[in-house]
C-alpha cells in the first residue's frame, strides 16, 4: 500500500516556473488524498513539494544532510516548510533514505543530482521487478531521454516496464491509485 511519495527534481527551479508549479500542485493533490510527501529538504522542486503538501493540509518530511567540503551543493532550504527533518551525514545516505522511505517516486526535471536519484530508483525497480516501487516521471521530455537509453544502451524489457511518464498532477495520482 502506498502511503509515502518521494519527490525528486531540480533545486534550481524558482517559484512561478512551470516545474515549481507542477511539483506544488502534485504534492497538494497527493496530500489532499492522504499521502505523506517526502523530499530532500532543499529549494526548488523540494520546497515546492513541501509547500504543496501544506496547502493540501498534509505533512511532509525533509531528508537533508550536512555537506562537508562540497563546493556545489544547494543545501537545506530554510524556507522549506518541513514537518519533520531527518538529517544524515552524506549525499549517498540521504539518497538511500529518500528511496527507502518512499513507497512511490515522482521525478521532475533536474540536473546531475536528479539523474543520480533516477538511476538508483530505476535500478532498484529493475532489481525488484514485479515488487518494485512505482517510478513516475513527470514531463513529456522523459520520452526523449528514455528512448535514447533504449536506442543506445543494453536495456532489458522489464526495465522499460517499471516507469510511467505523466504530464499532470492528476495522472500522478491516477498512477499511484492503480497500485
Amino acid at each position: 500500500m502506498i502511503k509515502n511519495v518521494t519527490f525528486f527534481g531540480s533545486s534550481e527551479v524558482k517559484p512561478g516556473s512551470l516545474d515549481y508549479d507542477a511539483s506544488f500542485q502534485t504534492a497538494k493533490l497527493l496530500a489532499q488524498n492522504g499521502y505523506l510527501i517526502i523530499n530532500g529538504g532543499g529549494p526548488g522542486i523540494m520546497r515546492a513539494a513541501s509547500e504543496g503538501a501544506k496547502a493540501g493540509k498534509g505533512k511532509c518530511i525533509g531528508i537533508t544532510f550536512n555537506p562537508k567540503d562540497m563546493t556545489h551543493f544547494e543545501g537545506k532550504d530554510p524556507l522549506n516548510p518541513m514537518d519533520q527533518e531527518i538529517m544524515l551525514d552524506d549525499y549517498v545516505g540521504r539518497t538511500l533514505k529518500l528511496l527507502e522511505m518512499g513507497d512511490a517516486y515522482v521525478l521532475f526535471n533536474g540536473g546531475t543530482g536528479t539523474i543520480s536519484e533516477f538511476g538508483m530508483a530505476w535500478g532498484l525497480a529493475r532489481l525488484y521487478f514485479g515488487h518494485h516501487k512505482p517510478l513516475i516521471l513527470f514531463g513529456s521530455f522523459w520520452h526523449d531521454i528514455l528512448e535514447a537509453f533504449g536506442r543506445n544502451m543494453l536495456i532489458r524489457s522489464e526495465e522499460i516496464r517499471v516507469y510511467r511518464i505523466v504530464t499532470t498532477p492528476q495522472e500522478v495520482l491516477d498512477e499511484i491509485r492503480k497500485l
